[in-house]
């Protein structure tokens, strides 16, 4: 199931990582991470962990985690968790974007193959959280009860 969250008193703002992998419902030690196609706001103003320079890197979960702590707002991009040892497989020279991205509100299109979770941040107004791993979706829903079917908010 994938869902999009629209109203939520559970972030702050859309879309802060640090709200939003909250873990209850992701251990995010578990994955390498793809992050793509961002435009960041760091009210911190510390240097991020992110190399952006190919408009895509692929970070660690202590990254994550560092980047999830800093005090900062993603806008736009796509955030995509693969399972350790996995290596993400996408297109590098067309890597993962949000913007203009129709798949990006597609059920059944992941822009990283095997990403078991896919995050897309739609103009800090939206968060759409796909899932190939069912338990996955049950935990986020869980703690995401506003969330909505990703599937109903397209009909």
């Amino acid at each position: 199931m994938n869902w999009i969250i629209r109203n939520t008193e559970k972030l702050r703002y859309h879309t802060n990582l640090n709200d939003l992998l909250n873990s209850s419902w992701i251990n995010i030690s578990e994955f390498n991470w793809v992050m793509s196609d961002l435009d960041i706001v760091n009210f911190s103003k510390q240097e991020l962990p992110i190399d952006l320079k190919d408009n895509y890197s692929i970070i660690t979960s202590e990254n994550l985690k560092e980047i999830a702590e800093a005090d900062s707002q993603i806008i736009w991009g796509i955030i995509s968790a693969v399972k350790k040892p996995e290596k993400p497989i996408f297109d590098i020279k067309n890597p993962p974007f949000a913007e203009g991205n129709d798949d990006a509100w597609s059920n059944d299109k992941f822009q990283v193959k095997n990403s078991s979770c896919e995050i897309t941040v739609w103009d800090s107004s939206f968060t759409i959280v796909k899932f190939k791993d069912e338990e996955l979706s049950k935990k986020f829903k869980a703690y995401f009860n506003e969330a909505i079917e990703l599937e109903k908010c397209n009909s």
